[in-house]
């Protein structure tokens, strides 16, 4: 066994050191020429991103391409040479499927490259990312099945068992499809989502009862960022079997309310102008809407709402705090007598015994 171990190694002493010749000199020359490519493009082009992206990818395969040159002119009987074969070929496929992966996330990110997010065109922008994050995710699961699909065909046993596959393929698909169901709906409801728009990355959304920004869109889950940081990970069927509120849909304009009870003895005059004063000292009011309403008056105080605007949420929030706590410490200081208060009659003792 020892002497048909050496006899192996022998024979395969030069054919090795020229495959790793080969292998070598074709990943010297791919860097040289990557190197030059790179330093004569700017590193803003559209090209450069597909380089960068899928260099590593492309280098692999160029040197499995050079492996396989070498392993296919050797002389046949070399023993193991079949599996060799078949190794290098299938890294081939797996390399090859790699480099379209990364060529087609790399295409992903020339397109939104191209469509920056800027002043009066952020609705578009954002549209389009969106949409290409979802397309380029859909494409790179069909790149990876084709890729793993083809590696497979190259075992024999998977090949003669072609057949009957084909001949068991309606059970199969049926019993497929039901085993991968929730897997299925996310990606149609990634490509509903795509198409319709309820949402895009960045949009601010309110789910079940939580602030939220739009962080992540994959094939099957959307990543939503809550206000103190949290990050909460949703399927995509969900967004198109409930209800949610998009405050960032066309605008980012919101209006928002400060609702304060009162004793009726408060004026709504000096409420109003404070409510005034205090808007034209903020940064935050968009000086759209300023509007003082009585909604309610209860048995014992009435309801002032103070209606304003601001450009987004942020600011619609500090805005209604800094209000609620001015409009309060105004009454606190000018009108204390007017806070809510719990009345109650006293009757005198003859009226309660008569």
């Amino acid at each position: 066994m020892l002497e048909s171990l050496q006899a192996g190694l022998s024979a395969w002493l030069f054919p090795g050191l020229a495959a790793l010749l080969a292998v070598a000199g074709t990943l010297a020359g791919y860097r040289l020429a990557l190197a030059i490519t790179r330093h004569f493009m700017e590193s803003a082009a559209v090209t450069r991103l597909f380089l960068d992206a899928a260099s590593v990818a492309l280098g692999v395969f160029l040197g499995l391409l050079a492996l396989n040159a070498v392993l296919e002119a050797v002389p046949q009987d070399l023993p193991l040479l079949p599996a060799m074969r078949h190794a290098s070929s299938l890294l081939l496929i797996l390399s090859v499927t790699w480099a379209a992966v990364r060529c087609t996330s790399a295409l992903g990110d020339a397109i939104v490259h191209l469509n920056p997010v800027e002043e009066g065109a952020w609705r578009r922008a954002r549209k389009v990312e969106t949409q290409t994050r979802f397309l380029v995710r859909g494409l790179n699961v069909l790149v990876v099945i084709v890729g793993l699909g083809v590696a497979l065909m190259t075992f024999e046993p998977v090949q003669q068992l072609g057949a009957s596959l084909l001949a068991s393929a309606g059970i199969g698909g049926i019993i497929l499809g039901f085993a991968a169901r929730p897997v299925l709906e996310n990606l149609l409801a990634g490509m509903q989502i795509a198409l319709t728009e309820p949402f895009r990355i960045d949009d601010v959304l309110y789910v079940e009862g939580e602030w939220c920004w739009v962080e992540e869109v994959t094939a099957t889950y959307v990543v939503v960022r809550v206000w103190d940081l949290r990050r909460i990970v949703m399927p995509l069927q969900w967004f198109i079997e409930n209800p949610f509120e998009n405050w960032t849909r066309h605008t980012a304009d919101l209006m928002g309310a400060v609702a304060l009870w009162v004793d009726y003895a408060m004026p709504i005059d000096p409420l109003r102008e404070e409510f005034a004063r205090l808007l034209e000292e903020s940064r935050e009011w968009d000086r759209k809407t300023q509007t003082v309403q009585v909604l309610e008056a209860g048995e014992s105080a009435m309801q002032v709402r103070f209606l304003m605007s601001a450009a987004d949420s942020s600011k619609l929030w500090d805005l209604r705090c800094a209000v609620r706590e001015g409009l309060v410490h105004f009454m606190q200081r000018e009108y204390p007598a007017c806070l809510p208060r719990m009345r109650a009659e006293l009757l005198a003792s003859s009226e309660q015994s008569g």
